[in-house]
């Protein structure tokens, strides 16, 4: 049995950022389980720029944003194993994981950070009618083929579902010279930023078909051609609407799921708005020093905001780690429930202790449709304390507000915060 005092579970950009912090707090006893061959995580197939904005201040490409945060992790010397596949974690913390070299070893932990980032939705998952021919891709498995492999999968495309990747990967098959017929999308609003709808579709004069589905898929051995149709306010197609599209390739970006199978046998509660783990203002979950970051908890439209929320959860861990050291965990204070109601779909976290959380925190969330001249309301039991008007709020683009720690110390028996949208 090897003894670390934090393991951090992904060496994509939530793992790098938390063992960094971590590492910058002051513990010398950290490892990196990443079952990849190189650090990075999908960083490394996402060529595009746009990176690094907000954490850098210049703008860089996926590769380049990882490369920074991979240089400080080895400047640190903190150590990591590629190529280990983490097997299971146990409610007390021993890790079980396998690799090549090592075959099957365990790792007993003070501190677990879960940063296992997420999937994509597969096909099985859609319920598309028809064969199951060759051509049809996630959007995701398209971009490393594309950007990594270097092969091209098909010359004639659609895409269906307007998430981030489904954007970037029509922009990048038409640049590579693929012809993209269409971007269908379920849903009444995209799930993209608007940043790349414009750039990505509107720059190449790619149309966008909102409320649209594939009903049909053609071809038995190599996709010919697709069929959609417009669907109502049920998701049913409408009968009549249908258009034909001739094809080689159909591109899937339906969303983005946290890879949470690890986290569920160790028993993690999970949230069933964002299939994410429910935890606190330390980023902790309902098992005593297991924390999660990043896309693993919910899913992120920016690399930025996964580093900052994972640096946060490798402070918090030394923090716990040190409390440990000390006798263990302060028990001042109590759990304050963060309530989204009126629009707001979820929050992280979804409790906070004042006496616990750092001088101030950001909450984070989505709204479930779009909305125009709301004001995103904070309300202390029946007090409202924060109010502020905001444009358009969508469901593609995560929303923010900040607590500070002395206001709510103000309200010692608080027993819910409230966020919600309001006309007015």
């Amino acid at each position: 049995m090897k003894f670390y005092d934090i393991v951090i579970v992904g060496g994509g950009p939530a793992g790098l950022a938390a063992a960094a912090s971590a590492k910058r707090a002051g513990n010398d006893s950290i490892l990196i389980l990443e079952r990849d061959k190189e650090l990075g995580g999908i960083l490394n197939q996402c060529i595009h720029n746009g990176f690094g904005l907000h954490t850098f201040k210049e703008e860089l490409t996926g590769p380049e944003y990882a490369g920074r945060f991979i240089e400080q992790v080895k400047e640190l010397n903190i150590e990591y194993m590629l190529n280990t596949m983490v097997m299971d974690i146990s409610a007390d913390k021993v890790v079980t994981a396998m690799n090549r070299t090592d075959g099957m070893f365990q790792v007993q932990a003070k501190a677990v950070i879960l940063a296992m980032g997420c999937r994509e939705r597969a096909r099985g998952a859609l319920n598309i009618p028809g064969y199951r021919p060759a051509g049809i891709f996630s959007a995701g498995t398209a971009q490393r083929l594309v950007n990594m492999e270097g092969y091209m999968p098909g010359r004639e495309v659609v895409i269906l579902g307007s998430g981030d990747i489904g954007l970037i990967m029509a922009r990048r098959m038409t640049l590579e010279g693929a012809k993209v017929k269409v971007v269908a999308e379920l849903m009444p609003y995209s799930g993209g930023l608007k940043r790349n709808i414009v750039q990505c579709l509107d720059d190449f004069g790619i149309p966008l078909k909102l409320s649209h589905t594939v009903v049909d898929i053609e071809g038995k051995e190599r996709v010919e051609g697709i069929t959609i149709a417009e669907v109502d306010g049920r998701g049913k197609p409408i009968p009549g609407t249908e258009e034909h599209y001739t094809c080689d390739t159909l591109l899937l970006s339906c969303g983005l799921i946290p890879e949470n199978e690890l986290s569920r046998s160790a028993g993690v509660e999970m949230s069933p708005i964002t299939s994410g783990p429910l935890v606190n203002e330390s980023l902790e979950t309902n098992i005593e020093g297991v924390f999660a970051c990043g896309n693993v908890l919910h899913v992120h439209d920016l690399v930025d905001f996964v580093s900052e929320e994972a640096a946060a959860a490798g402070r918090n861990a030394v923090k716990y780690i040190n409390q440990l050291a000390e006798g263990g965990k302060s028990e001042a204070g109590h759990e304050v429930k963060i309530v989204p109601v009126d629009g707001v779909r979820y929050t992280v976290p979804v409790t906070v202790n004042p006496d616990r959380m750092d001088d101030t925190m950001i909450v984070r969330f989505r709204v479930g449709n779009v909305f125009q001249n709301r004001y995103v309301a904070v309300y202390l039991d029946e007090e409202r304390i924060y109010h502020k008007k905001r444009a358009i709020m969508a469901p593609g683009e995560m929303e923010s507000v900040k607590l500070e720690k002395e206001v709510l110390k103000k309200y010692p028996d608080l027993k819910t915060i409230t966020i919600k949208l309001e006309e007015k």
